[in-house]
This record gives C-alpha cells, sequence and structure tokens, in this order.
C-alpha cells in the first residue's frame, strides 16, 4: 500500500512538474531577445495587437503585397489588416473567453489540430495598436511570412470558411501548420518577427513577451 501511495505521489508530482517546468522555461526564453541590435532603416511600419492573451499582425492596407491580398473579401473602407493564427476547434468554439472549455484547451495544447488565419478588417487605428517601425525589405518578410501561412488549393487560391467569421469585418481560412504548446498563435506571431530579423524572443508562447519589446 506504501509503494501505491508513493507512486500515486510521484505521479502526481510529475504532473505538477511538467506545466511549471515549461512556464519557467517559456518565461526564460520569453526575455532573451533576437536581433537585438538590428540596425534596418526604419521605412515604413506595421502594428501588433492583442486581446488580452492573443497576438494579432495588423497590416496597413497600402503597405500589403498584391499576393497577400488575393484571395481576400474587403471593402474600400477596409484600411487595416489583422492576421492571427490559431487552432481551428479552438478559434470556431471560444469565441470569447467566457466559451473556453477545459476539454478544447486541452486538445489545442497537446493535440495535432488544423488551424486557421483570422482576419479582421478595420477602417481606423485602435489607440491600443503598438507600432512597429522597419525597413522595407523587413516588410516585404512579414508579407511574405502571412502569405505561406495560408493553406492553398489546388488552383492556388485561399480557402475562406464561409460565415464562420465572429462579426462582418472578420472571417477564417485554413491555413498551414499545427497548432501545439510548443508553436502557439503567440509564437506564430514572434516567429514571423524573427524571419524578418525584427527584435524578437528566442522563443515564447505568450502576447506579453513580443509587445514588450516595442512598448519598453
Amino acid at each position: 500500500m506504501k509503494r501505491l501511495f508513493k507512486l500515486i505521489g510521484k505521479l502526481l508530482l510529475t504532473l505538477i512538474s511538467i506545466p511549471l517546468l515549461y512556464a519557467l522555461i517559456a518565461l526564460i526564453f520569453t526575455t532573451i531577445t533576437v536581433n537585438k541590435n538590428e540596425n534596418q532603416s526604419k521605412e515604413t511600419f506595421i502594428y501588433l495587437n492583442t486581446n488580452g492573451v492573443h497576438l494579432d499582425i495588423i497590416l496597413p492596407k497600402e503597405k500589403i503585397d498584391s499576393s497577400l491580398l488575393k484571395d481576400l473579401e474587403f471593402t474600400e473602407k477596409d484600411n487595416y489588416f489583422s492576421f492571427g493564427w490559431g487552432d481551428e476547434n479552438f478559434y470556431l468554439n471560444t469565441p470569447q473567453w467566457k466559451d473556453l472549455t477545459f476539454k478544447n484547451a486541452i486538445n489545442a495544447l497537446f493535440l495535432k489540430s488544423s488551424t486557421l488565419i483570422h482576419l479582421t478588417k478595420y477602417t481606423n487605428v485602435n489607440r491600443d495598436w503598438v507600432k512597429v517601425e522597419l525597413s522595407s525589405q523587413q516588410l516585404s518578410a512579414i508579407n511574405n511570412y502571412i502569405e505561406k501561412s495560408f493553406y492553398k488549393n489546388a488552383v492556388a487560391e485561399k480557402v475562406i470558411l464561409p460565415n464562420k467569421g465572429y462579426a462582418y469585418n472578420d472571417d477564417f481560412f485554413k491555413a498551414q501548420g499545427s497548432y501545439n504548446c510548443l508553436f502557439t498563435c503567440n509564437t506564430w506571431v514572434n516567429s514571423a518577427f524573427k524571419d524578418a530579423k525584427l527584435k524578437a524572443c528566442l522563443w515564447t508562447p505568450f502576447n506579453f513577451g513580443l509587445l514588450n519589446k516595442y512598448t519598453d
């Protein structure tokens, strides 16, 4: 019986230790800055936005490559395009954080799952957005990273999910890649910045790490 209790104790300790270790490593890697001393000329700009947990990259329409704009639905009044990436089931079944369930969270973090690009369109700049200055080459790299994240069908078209948006100004598209605890929605944004040789976290699953590097 003592052996059984010891075994149960070790199992519980392991279950508790894994998320704590994950959080500790994530926090350490989040504080480490890559491309810290990059010195490319800052000719243009984009924005970062968060809903408190989830980061998006926002591009002014005139700064979006034609290949990225292709197949997107928008009007003349849509001046800013916000791109997010994440787990399909989580996106579609958790429109608000009050809708979050334990099952959806566990499935997103630990099971290989399909992903979506969430596109939200705005007319004006929101005062909560964080402005990020960058070079033309870095802007091109961001455009390319987002473009490659879209899944394309047999005729190279982006695949929209009809009538799945939360409101009148957003849409979901099928995406490349799989969501998990090592590559989250915020890791996707951070990886875009790393690819563009912009200041970024070494690795992060959080939203605040990258934001802090542009608000400090």
